[in-house]
Order: C-alpha cells, then structure tokens, then sequence
C-alpha cells in the first residue's frame, strides 16, 4: 500500500505504524494527522476513499466520524461557558424549561457534559427522518424520564447526547447548532469538520461500512468479556437501548442523513480537521488564536464521571463532554483528553506533550472506544515524542 502525505524529522514511527494498519490489521482506507506546537508534524493517507471502492483517498478526503463529534459539541457548550453565556452549575431547565419534566427538574449542565444526566434512551425510539428533526428530538428527551437520578451515576448517552446538547445551544444562543459551529470553530480555526455537510462538500466524502478485523498474524483480537456481550446481545439492555435511540440504524452514506445535524453520531470531518480543532483547544494553530482559554482546558479535563458504565458495561473517565485517558479508551498520556468515534476514529488533545491527534477510516469495526488501527497510531506517536 503505498502511503501518501508527509511526517516530520521524528515522526516516522507514526508512517510506520499507518503502513502497517494496511497490511496487519485490515484497513481500506484511512488518513492520520498530528499537531505538535500548533504545527502539523503528520499528515498521511493511503487506501480508497469509499470502503468498498477503487477510487484513491485523496488530499481532503473526509469521512462520518461518529461519537468523535460529541468532542465538538462539548467545545460549543464550555465555549459558551467561556463567554458567561451557560452556567456549567445551573439547572438546565433554566435555559430549557420543558427540560424539568419528568424528574429532571434538578439535572444540572454539568450532568449532561459528563453523561450523568440519566437519559441514555427513549422509551420510543426515534426513526431517522424523526431524529434528523431537531425540534422531535428535543420534545422526546425533555419528556423521556431518567432511568437514574440525573447526577448519580453515569452512562453513555449514546444517541440522546444530540438532543441533549443540539438544544441547549440553540437554546442559549438561538442559532442551529451546526451553524454556530461552522461560524464560531470550524471556520476560525480553518477545520475542516461540519455538522450538517453542505451539499457543496458532498463530492469529498467517501462512503463507510463495516469490515472485520483480519485473522493475519499481527492482527490485534479481542474477546469482549461476557458481561459486555451479554449487554450487547439483550433488547432490553440499557446499552442496546442506547444505541438504538434511533430505530432503525440511519443509513450513514445517505446524503439526507449526512446533512442532518446529530451532535453525538453525524459530524464529518478530515483528520486534518479533528487535529487541527483539538490543536486549536490547546494553543495557537498557524497563527489562529487558540479557542480555549487555560481554565476552560482544565474544566474540559476534570473528572466528572469515573467507574463502572451503566451503558458500556466497562470502566469509563469522562471529563465535562470528553472522554478521558483510561484503560477502556486509551488516549496518548494521563492528561489527555478527546473522544473516539464507535468502530474506529479518534481525536484528542495532550496539553502536556502539546500534541493533537486526529485519525478517521472509512471501515468500521465492532469496537466502541479503542480500536486496534488507532491505538497502534496512538502508539507510534508515543514513541515519536519519547
């Protein structure tokens, strides 16, 4: 396979480990980029873009990046947070009042960056024109009642995270959520993510499905233990139940789907831009002026939830909207701080080394928060700056 783009003096390991993702461990068609400093120090992509297709991954190629969008929502609400706009302690009927129904009168903002808000399902699922519906999305989790008092455990609000967050920043600031992203990071910052692709960027999208890992000598595989399984495997399990918030799975190449704005699943974005945003978290990019302040890094960073998942059924560290450095999601160092998207992409940040990371694939895997393709990245990144 060969591989295209560039890496600095140092930075082989990650051309190293990115080869080897190709010819050890089933990859089709992926890019990889890192920032050190603000600047680019890897910037590689080899394979097709679309997963069951011939054409070339090109300079730009982007890709749907699942549950990694939910670090760009976070970004939106601890921005606001920034500017005295959201009160990260306040109710979050004070800025949603149909939000107090059912029990959740008491749920603070805090509860929802952490996923402790108790709202990982839907009594009635949504189906995806019904979920690509902001205002039915909103009315569904302001009305769904907690399966946990809001704040004393925490669980992976798979799917409701969109509703949950999408809402509260159309609320603060009266604009849809995908465009105040688009006009207050992605733009300044020169990130090329969106949050409802328009139709102008719909050509430099490849088209993603599921593959298998290979049974190649080399390749990492993992048995789940029985409880995850278990959970997995059971209609009736909080875990199911999340991930199937919406019923049936959403077509993830359909371009309507694509242009829907779903803060936790839907956002597509080049490696580059994953790198360059959570760069931007951290310090000074090209120039640009860094979006997050030294306390806002921190309040990202701080642990909020920490323990046994009620919906992953693994142990899991989140910060406020970040998952953090753990064993069920690996990040480069303890301080680090980022989200995976389910089967394969990965971005964070690492204050301490100043590095971002950002991997996307075109073939996802079953994995949730550590698959073997970006761990090994992960890994020669380590390497890299040791």
């Amino acid at each position: 396979m060969d591989v295209n783009g560039t890496v600095a003096e140092g930075f082989e390991p990650v051309r190293e480990a990115f080869a080897a993702n190709f010819a050890q461990r089933g990859e089709r068609g992926a890019a990889v980029a890192v920032y050190r400093d603000g600047h680019k120090v890897a910037d590689l992509w080899a394979g097709s873009r679309d997963v069951d297709g011939t054409a070339p991954w090109e300079p730009g190629t982007a890709q749907i990046v699942r549950s990694a969008t939910k670090g760009v929502a976070a970004a939106a609400l601890l921005l606001l947070h920034q500017r005295g706009e959201l009160d990260l302690d306040a109710p979050v009927g004070a800025y949603w009042p149909e939000y107090k129904a059912a029990g959740k009168e008491h749920t603070l903002v805090r509860h929802l960056l952490a996923h402790r808000a108790g709202v990982p399902v839907l009594d009635r699922p949504l189906t995806p024109a019904e979920a690509a519906d902001p205002d039915l999305g909103a009315a569904a989790v302001a009305a769904q009642a907690p399966v946990w008092e809001p704040g004393t455990d925490h669980g992976y609000h798979a799917q409701t995270y969109s509703w949950l967050t999408g809402e509260l920043i159309r609320r603060i600031t009266g604009r849809p959520v995908g465009a105040w992203i688009a006009d207050e990071i992605a733009r300044p910052v020169g990130a090329d993510l969106w949050l409802g692709l328009p139709d102008s960027e719909h050509a430099r999208v490849g088209r993603v499905g599921p593959v298998e890992a290979p049974e190649a000598a080399g390749a990492l595989k993992t048995r789940p233990k029985r409880a995850v399984a278990e959970a997995y495997a059971d209609p009736g399990s909080l875990t199911r139940r999340a991930f199937a918030a919406i019923t049936p799975l959403p077509d993830e190449n359909d371009p309507a789907y694509r242009a829907a704005v779903l803060p936790a699943s839907n956002g597509i974005a080049t490696a580059d831009g994953l790198a360059r945003f959570y760069a931007s978290l951290i310090g000074e990019v090209d120039g640009a002026t860094r979006l997050f302040t030294p306390e806002t890094v921190r309040l990202a960073r701080a642990e909020q939830s920490a323990g046994p998942d009620r919906v992953l059924v693994v142990g899991t560290r989140f910060g406020l909207g970040y998952m953090l450095h753990g064993a069920a999601s690996p990040l480069l160092s303890p301080g680090s701080f980022g989200h995976p998207g389910r089967g394969g992409a990965l971005a964070f940040a690492d204050p301490e080394t100043r590095i971002a990371f950002g991997y996307v694939t075109n073939g996802f895997r079953k994995s949730v928060t550590a698959d073997p393709r970006a761990q090994a990245l992960v890994r020669a990144v380590r390497t890299a700056i040791a």
